[in-house]
């Protein structure tokens, strides 16, 4: 079985972002108003795949501004920053060229 959760960048009434997180497993949805309530509740939900999860597909709802993406990059970097400074390794896999990796 495959873990996948899916996090859609949504508006809310008041024009606000945030984030919806679903389950694909068991169709359980939770909504994350910032990226430490997001990290939180995936860390959460993937407690029970024994803290396994396979892939988490981003996709953002038609109304969702291009400047509200934009600001949850930097947002999204500058996390992954503050993680790999706290525990000293990669979270993102770095690229490498085609000839160096059939080396």
């Amino acid at each position: 079985m495959s873990v996948i959760f899916e996090a859609t960048i949504k508006m809310n009434d008041n024009l606000e972002w945030f984030i919806e997180v679903k389950d694909t497993v068991d169709g359980r949805i939770e909504n994350c108003s910032d990226l430490d309530e997001f990290s939180k509740k995936v860390e959460e939900l993937g407690e029970d795949y024994g803290g396994h999860v396979d892939e988490v597909r981003w996709g953002k709802d038609d109304n969702v501004p291009e400047q509200v993406i934009d600001e949850l990059r930097v947002k999204m970097a500058e996390h992954r920053a503050a993680i790999e400074e706290q525990t000293g390794s990669n979270i993102t896999p770095v690229a490498v060229k085609k000839d160096e990796a059939e080396d």
